[in-house]
């Protein structure tokens, strides 16, 4: 327990030296709330395999669990380290995130105390008890789709001597019980800000969340509610947070072949294709022209890489093939994903490439406006359209 102790004031020396704390009180938060509580009943960590070492938490090493990084606690929204005792193979579906990245995020959100905060997306419960610890238990609300990890997030939070009203749930839909909020907090990543969150938020309250479909490519944004209940803001920087997982898309990738067997049209690009896959601003911006769409990086039958743009809800592709040096677009569908993207891209360029933090953001009830700087090219607006039949949402209109 001493080591876990010493561990965990290192950590919040190290934070310090970093500039993360945007006030002394996060800093007492961080060396009083035990992480290691939290991991429970272990973590998963990666081998030179590919797989998922479980590492049970009565064999946690306390510099791994204060570790400034993050620790798979779930995969495959079902698997904890109770249920395997070797290597495994899965996808990451529930993590405790970095803890400079919370803190600098409860910083950024402005928290303060005498604040109401609704949480969206407990995970283990650590971003919490940090909350808990400055505002008072009374003060937090915590939302989280999982049943098993609000479980264990709820007593994890009871062990380590907090009790906020822990919620199971669609963060989605936020939590109107305990509404109004002076901030919320999202710590799981929103193709766009649900209006729900807006009407549950005092006007001048903030809302802090990641925006994006693609993990690469999505960014930090902050907006404050204004009094006829629209919100306005600005992007910080990039982040990647695991997506909410009612907007998890459907995988494209077996029946890939099927989707892009015809193709309406077949051109070369001068814009490389890897400004997909890198991630950054090129990624963040060709999200906003093609909101709903995804990139997959697969093999062929011969063994050869190649990047395919998937539109699924719009039935639209573009694929990506090289042709010495240069690449030719294949694109098929109702929507010509890539000439959207490449005119966008180029305009960007021209414009001296901007940054994320100069995106600025304007939602109301119907749409999501997104402009850099006042240029008039580079601007979205997507609109929400009306339920379908079947009841759900339709893609976003890009305009």
């Amino acid at each position: 327990m001493s080591d876990m102790i010493s561990e965990r004031q290192a950590l919040a020396v190290r934070m310090h030296e970093a500039g993360v704390f945007a006030h002394p009180e996060w800093r007492r938060a961080v060396e009083s709330v035990p992480r290691e509580v939290f991991l429970r009943p272990g973590v998963f960590v990666p081998d030179e395999t590919g797989r998922w070492s479980p590492v049970p938490a009565d064999r946690l090493d306390p510099a791994l669990a204060y570790s400034d990084q993050s620790l798979v606690t779930q995969l495959d929204d079902a698997i904890t380290t109770d249920d395997v005792s070797e290597a495994v193979r899965g996808t990451p579906t529930s993590s405790s995130t970095v803890p400079s990245l919370v803190v600098d995020m409860l910083g950024k959100a402005g928290i303060e105390r005498g604040h109401m905060v609704l949480e969206i997306g407990s995970g283990t419960g650590y971003s919490t008890a940090l909350m808990c610890h400055r505002l008072g238990a009374d003060a937090v609300t915590t939302v989280e789709v999982d049943p098993g990890v609000a479980r264990r997030a709820h007593d994890a939070l009871v062990k380590a001597g907090y009790g906020p009203q822990v919620v199971t749930g669609d963060g989605l839909l936020g939590h109107p019980g305990g509404a109004p909020y002076d901030r919320i907090i999202s710590t799981c990543a929103v193709r766009r800000v649900p209006y729900a969150w807006l009407r549950q938020t005092k006007p001048g309250g903030t809302i802090l969340t990641t925006v994006g479909s693609w993990p690469n490519g999505a960014g930090l944004l902050r907006l404050t509610v204004n009094q006829d209940g629209s919100a306005e803001g600005r992007f910080l920087e990039h982040t990647s947070f695991m997506q909410a997982r009612a907007q998890v898309p459907p995988p494209v990738a077996r029946d890939l072949a099927a989707r892009i067997a015809y193709a309406d049209s077949s051109r070369v690009t001068y814009t490389h294709p890897s400004l997909l896959l890198g991630g950054g601003m090129p990624a963040f911006l060709a999200q906003l022209s093609a909101p709903g769409s995804q990139v997959i990086r697969t093999a062929d039958e011969e063994g050869l890489f190649q990047t395919v743009l998937v539109d699924a809800e719009r039935e639209s592709f573009a694929q990506f093939i090289p042709d010495g040096r240069q690449w030719q677009v294949r694109q098929g569908g109702p929507v010509a994903l890539w000439d959207d993207i490449e005119r966008m891209l180029r305009a960007w360029q021209r414009a001296g490439s901007p940054g994320i933090e100069t995106v600025r953001v304007y939602v109301t009830v119907d749409s999501h406006t997104y402009r850099v700087n006042d240029d008039a090219v580079l601007r979205w607006q997507h609109r929400l359209l009306p339920l379908s039949p079947r009841g759900r949402a339709t893609h976003a209109e890009c305009s």
